[in-house]
């Protein structure tokens, strides 16, 4: 298979790059060249945003183009007409955001969608653009060469969001953790590689249409996911679980200031963590243990010296270490 990956480097893209070369795959990055490419894919460098940033693709042909671009729509239009003809299928990466707020739990793939921005629009909101990128794709190649990845929450080594690095870097601190309750509450997400090898099988499937990508419900729970940390960590932290209320009732955000995690009952869990993803089930998604994901990001974060790279246009996520002390101070459950 030869496989044009845009972008290629960070998080999603250089997944799918690893994935595809250990299978063999003949790989070409297109980016920026700010980040060094993985070994042994071609690299070809240009500014999609820029004019004339596209030309050092107007030549070669490939099986399939992997998109993970989140801003502006025209970005994928414009490189999705260039590569229409010259490459078989086009693979976006979008997210389950551009299902209309709040999708009820157990929502599929023909769940409301939002309006999204023109295909050849700027930059609008992460929904609009990711719904704006999904038609441009379908735009240029069609409803049957287009694959439409809605992922949800993305965790695993090399992740540039400030999720689970966030959680990992607070418990190897130690001491007292305000870890939001309930221990059960049930987790939706997915590794990042076992994205990039669903991915690869779709292509090699002829896949097309939309795909909610995510765990089955229920994967793994809070308490799964936080204590595989301190196991890993193999710091002193003392895991102190906080009814849902009184976490709130503190002015904490859920997702940003405490990552992952959302109070239970609320639309958020329900958009977030409660996605019918039997599609992606039935065509080959299978997902590893939690405690094999918190391990290897773990380990990769020691590789690079304990800190994530951060995303610049992404909130800071985590909480205010005198907010949790005051919560803790206040009692837990």
């Amino acid at each position: 298979m030869r496989l044009l990956v845009l972008g290629g480097t960070e998080f999603v893209g250089r997944a799918v790059v690893e994935a595809a070369l250990g299978r063999g795959w003949e790989v070409t990055v297109f980016n920026r060249g700010r980040h060094p490419s993985v070994p042994g894919a071609r690299t070809l460098v240009g500014d999609r945003t820029a004019p004339g940033g596209l030309d050092a693709l107007k030549d070669g042909e490939w099986d399939a183009v992997v998109d993970t671009w989140s801003a502006a729509p025209r970005a994928v239009h414009e490189a999705a007409r260039l590569l229409r003809g010259r490459a078989g299928r086009y693979v976006y990466v979008s997210s389950c955001s551009v299902y209309t707020w709040a999708p009820p739990a157990g929502y599929a793939e023909d769940a409301p969608l939002v309006e999204g921005a023109e295909p050849g629009a700027g930059q609008t909101d992460y929904a609009r653009d990711k719904r704006g990128g999904e038609l441009a794709a379908v735009d240029a190649f069609g409803a049957q060469d287009s694959l439409l990845v809605r992922a949800g929450l993305i965790l695993g080594p090399y992740e540039n969001v400030g999720r689970l690095p966030w959680w990992l870097a607070r418990i190897a601190r130690g001491g007292p953790v305000l870890a939001p309750g309930p221990r059960e509450l049930p987790l939706q997400y997915v590794d990042v590689r076992d994205l990039a090898a669903w991915i690869l099988g779709a292509v090699e499937q002829g896949l097309s249409g939309p795909f909610n990508l995510m765990s089955p419900q229920g994967h793994a729970t809070m308490g799964a996911l936080l204590e595989a940390c301190v196991r890993v960590t193999g710091g002193p932290a003392e895991l102190r679980w906080t009814a849902p209320e009184t976490v709130l009732d503190a002015g904490i955000e859920p997702w940003t200031h405490l990552p992952v995690w959302v109070p239970p009952g609320s639309d958020m869990h329900d958009a977030l963590h409660s996605a019918d993803v039997s599609r992606a089930v039935a065509t080959g998604l299978t997902c590893r243990p939690v405690g094999e994901t918190v391990a290897d990001t773990w380990r990769w974060l020691q590789e690079i010296g304990g800190e994530a790279p951060r995303r610049p246009d992404r909130p800071r996520n985590g909480l205010d270490p005198e907010l949790e002390a005051k919560v803790l101070g206040a009692g837990t459950q």
